[in-house]
C-alpha cells in the first residue's frame, strides 16, 4: 500500500507541474488544432474530457526550446527513472488505448449535429448557444448516480440534450442517441492505426480499449470495423467505474491476463488517462504531447529483444518479433 501511495503522489505531482506550466486553449484533439476544454462538446454523446493536443507540444517548444529538456523539466524523465527502479527496463506487454479523442473522434461538431437534427423538432438555439449550454450542463455534478454512464446512459444524455437545446422531445433524443452509434458520427483518429495495431498483435503485444462510455461503445467499434483490432474492451458502464478510477485500468489488465506494470496506456486526458493509469500501476503517455500518432515505421532497432513494447532513447515504443517496428512516433 505504501508503494501504491508513493506512486500515486509522484504521478500527480509530475502531471500537476505540467498542467501549471502549460495552460491550454479550447479546441479539437488532433493534428495541430489547439488544446481542449474540460467537457469536449465535439465528443457528442460520449462527452469525453480533453486536456491536451499538439498545442501542448508547440507551447513546450516555445518555452523550453527542446523536447528532451521539456521532459526533464516536467519530471517525465524522473518518472521513467522511477519506473525503472521498480521494474528494471521499461518493457510493455500490452497497449491500452483511450477511445474518444485518441482512437476515434467525432466527424462533425456536436452543436452542428444537435441543431441540424433538432430543427425539425423546433430547436431554435444557435450552435454557439447550444455549445455554451452543453458545457454548462456537462460540467454540473450528475446527482442521479455516482457514474454518468450507467448501462446505455440514456438518463444522463436525456438531461444533456434537453439542457443543451431546450427540447425534451423523446423522438428527437432517440434520433440523436442512435446517430452517435453509427460510423457516420465518428471516424478513426489516425489512419495508420489499423496497420500499427495489427503489427503489434503479430509481435505478441496485447491490445485493449479503456473508455468512459456507455454500452454503445462495442456496437460503435463494430460499426467502425475496428473491434477486431483489440483483445479486450473495458467500458466504464460495464465495469461500474469511470476513469480516473484505477479499477477500470485494473479490469483491462485482468482481461488481458497481465499485471498493470506490464501495460502502457495512451490517452488525451491528463486526469482521466495519465493519473488514472499511473494510479493503477500502469505506465501512461499523453496523446498529443508524449505521442502524436500510431505510426508504423520499420526501424533499425535490434531484432533480438523479444516480443514487447520497449522504450529507449531512440524510440518511444517499439514492438519486436521477426522484425521491429517503431510505434507512436514523436
Amino acid at each position: 500500500m505504501a508503494l501504491v501511495a508513493s506512486r500515486t503522489r509522484l504521478s500527480r505531482l509530475l502531471t500537476s507541474l505540467a498542467d501549471r506550466t502549460l495552460p491550454l486553449k479550447s479546441g479539437s484533439c488532433f493534428n495541430g488544432v489547439e488544446g481542449t476544454f474540460r467537457a469536449d462538446p465535439d465528443a457528442g454523446f460520449q462527452g469525453a474530457l480533453f486536456y491536451s493536443s499538439s498545442a501542448l507540444a508547440s507551447k513546450e517548444s516555445e518555452v523550453i526550446g527542446s523536447r528532451h529538456m521539456g521532459l526533464e523539466i516536467f519530471g517525465l524523465k524522473d518518472y521513467e527513472d522511477y519506473r525503472r527502479s521498480l521494474y528494471g527496463e521499461i518493457t510493455h506487454k500490452a497497449l491500452l488505448v483511450d477511445a474518444v479523442g485518441t482512437l476515434v473522434v467525432p466527424s462533425q461538431p456536436m452543436a452542428q449535429i444537435y441543431r441540424q437534427i433538432g430543427e425539425k423538432y423546433g430547436v431554435e438555439y444557435s450552435e454557439a448557444e447550444i455549445l455554451n449550454r452543453y458545457r454548462r450542463a456537462y460540467e454540473q455534478p450528475w446527482g442521479r448516480s455516482r457514474l454518468r454512464y450507467v448501462n446505455d446512459g440514456r438518463p444522463f444524455w436525456q438531461y444533456i440534450v434537453s439542457s443543451s437545446t431546450g427540447c425534451s422531445d423523446s423522438q428527437y433524443f432517440e434520433e440523436l442517441y442512435n446517430y452517435y452509434t453509427t460510423d457516420k458520427a465518428w471516424h478513426i483518429c489516425d489512419p495508420e492505426a489499423e496497420k500499427v495495431f495489427k503489427a503489434l498483435r503479430k509481435a505478441g503485444v496485447k491490445l485493449a480499449v479503456v473508455s468512459n462510455f456507455d454500452t454503445r461503445l462495442r456496437p460503435l467499434l463494430q460499426a467502425l470495423n475496428c473491434d477486431h483490432w483489440f483483445d479486450a474492451v473495458a467500458v466504464s458502464a460495464e465495469v461500474a467505474a469511470e476513469k480516473p478510477n484505477p479499477t477500470i485500468f485494473l479490469k483491462a489488465c485482468d482481461l488481458l491476463g497481465l499485471k498493470p506494470e506490464d501495460a502502457v496506456h495512451v490517452g488525451d486526458d491528463r486526469r482521466n488517462d495519465i493519473w488514472g493509469a499511473r494510479d493503477a500501476g500502469c505506465d501512461a503517455w499523453l496523446w498529443g504531447s508524449d505521442v502524436h500518432s500510431f505510426k508504423e515505421d520499420n526501424s533499425s532497432c535490434s531484432e533480438d529483444r523479444g516480443p514487447g513494447l520497449k522504450e529507449d532513447h531512440g524510440c518511444v515504443m517499439r514492438a519486436t518479433a521477426t522484425s521491429t517496428y517503431r510505434l507512436l512516433s514523436m
